[in-house]
């Protein structure tokens, strides 16, 4: 009887024992899960709440072209993530990636911008206009203007417009 008491209490040890290897093991698994998924959902809770619009985009046939757009999400945009964007502007078939202009003076394959801001705050707010100001020597005046705007996060939106031909 003592041998079976003997042996039931080292079961009973090694399953405690057992059991706090394996939570020991997992838990740190669980946590960063966790982690992952609660920045996974902030990601996409930030692109869900952010929406932006071409509201006019017009080119003309000496490669520029003006394309405004409104925030139409819920949150706000830093300046900062403006700067950092990409514009890819250019005939719908030859486009480009062009890079922000430091001057704000445009040459072949720079843009700038200009924000209507509202508040003065440095962010692009919900409800303000911004204006990209784009020139790429791939648009021409028979062809369809391709232009794309896109986020650091990810969030973009795109146009295609044709050339206005000023009347002769």
């Amino acid at each position: 009887m003592s041998a079976d008491t003997f042996t039931t209490a080292l079961f009973l040890i090694t399953a405690v024992i057992a059991a706090g290897v394996l939570i020991s093991a997992i838990f740190p698994v669980f946590y960063q899960m966790a982690g992952t998924f609660t920045s996974a959902g902030h990601a996409a809770d930030q692109q869900l709440r952010t929406n932006i619009q071409i509201i006019l985009p017009f080119a003309n046939e000496s490669g520029y072209a003006r394309v405004w757009m409104k925030n139409t999400g819920s949150t706000q945009i830093a300046l900062s993530d403006i700067a950092r964007s990409d514009v890819i502007c250019g005939d719908a078939g030859n486009f480009n990636r062009l890079s922000l202009s430091s001057t704000g003076t445009l040459s072949n394959g720079q843009w700038t911008y200009t924000l209507a801001d509202l508040n003065n705050n440095n962010y692009w707010d919900p409800g303000e206009t911004l204006e990209i100001d784009a020139y790429t020597t791939t648009i021409q005046p028979t062809d369809q203007v391709y232009f794309q705007f896109v986020l650091p996060s990810g969030v973009s939106t795109s146009d295609q417009f044709t050339v206005t031909v000023p009347p002769s």
